[in-house]
């Protein structure tokens, strides 16, 4: 007789701990979810904002052009496109939110190259966005001064344009933005190809396209060297590779996680 009521105590004990919440699972699913919703609203937001920018100010090509090109038109542009601006930079600095959270989500918090490249991503979001409030904050007296200036003015706005542009814009905005994203991208890649958190295409995909989004840096270095070989389609495909790998990103993260396996 005791040894049944010791079976059954023992059976509602197992009946315990089957249907008792672990700690931290909810959360961690909640955290995995949200931080997939962030991915998505982030590069969704930011590609309509740029896209606007595309079509009103004839961007990016347009930063490649002399200050008498850049400056009139940024003035013919009005209060308006400096909003356009201003929504550019802050819808792209969103993207900071996923980036620090994705090795929570992934419950790899404790993997060394997993937080090294989420800090070099999320430095990566502070240059592009010093980059593009430069076009808030920095631009507009000179494009004024200049559309007002005399000859010699013109000539010093010109100059001056020209130090902001190649050092906010090319140096610090474009070239190590840049190259700090795909640090980030190519780890998270990787990551994803030796654990199977997710699916393997997803990692040759986020592979492909950090290798075409680097082929920008031609262009870039161009603005300096002159010389400097340049594939104009390289970085506009890398750009939309990009934006659409972080798209999947964000939709994979929504789904279950895959059981977890160490690199």
């Amino acid at each position: 007789m005791d040894r049944v009521e010791r079976r059954h105590q023992r059976d509602e004990e197992l009946e315990q701990i089957d249907i008792a919440p672990v700690p931290g699972r909810r959360s961690d699913i909640t955290t995995r979810k949200f931080t997939g919703i962030a991915f998505i609203v982030a590069t969704v937001a930011f590609m309509v904002a740029a896209t606007v920018l595309s079509m009103t100010f004839d961007w990016p090509d347009i930063l490649r052009q002399p200050a008498d090109v850049v400056l009139p038109e940024y003035v013919d542009g009005g209060t308006s496109l400096v909003w356009t601006w201003f929504a550019v930079a802050w819808t792209y600095a969103i993207l900071a939110v996923p980036i620090l959270l994705l090795p929570t989500a992934l419950k790899r918090r404790d993997d060394a190259a997993l937080r090294v490249a989420t800090w070099a991503g999320a430095a990566s979001v502070l240059l592009a966005l010093v980059g593009f409030l430069r076009w808030v904050f920095v631009v507009p007296p000179l494009a004024d001064t200049y559309v007002n200036g005399d000859t010699a003015t013109r000539t010093a706005v010109a100059a001056a344009w020209t130090a902001q542009h190649q050092y906010g814009g090319a140096l610090l905005g474009e070239h190590l933005g840049q190259l700090l994203g795909i640090v980030w991208s190519i780890t998270v890649s990787i990551i994803i190809l030796r654990t199977k958190l997710m699916p393997r295409w997803a990692g040759w995909l986020g592979l492909l396209a950090s290798a075409l989004y680097f082929t920008n840096q031609g262009d870039i270095l161009a603005t300096a060297i002159p010389s400097f070989p340049v594939w104009d389609l390289g970085g506009l495909l890398g750009s939309y590779l990009w934006a659409i790998w972080l798209v999947v990103l964000g939709v994979l993260l929504l789904r279950p996680p895959n059981p977890p396996t160490s690199p």
